[in-house]
């Protein structure tokens, strides 16, 4: 298969974030993660959120990967 203008842009824009990385690696001399942890602002009732907040804290847990572990399982059962 030919390489193509349009298949070079396609390669680009499928690996962007890949291609970031190796920028910033050229640049810095340092490789750096991937994937960064986004800040997220939703809201959600308060009480829930006390509770769910000592949960985790009695327990140890990390309440961001709980959160990330339940939009991974939503959008897996959810895949359209």
């Amino acid at each position: 298969m030919p390489i193509t203008n349009s298949r070079i842009k396609k390669i680009v824009n499928e690996n962007q974030e890949f291609l970031s990385l190796l920028e910033e690696l050229d640049r810095t001399g340092k490789m750096h993660k991937v994937r960064y942890k986004k800040r997220a602002d939703f809201t959600v009732d308060e009480e829930l959120l006390r509770k769910f907040r000592n949960y985790c804290k009695e327990h140890n847990i990390n309440m961001s990967g709980i959160i990330e572990n339940k939009i991974k399982e939503f959008l897996k059962e959810n895949k359209k």
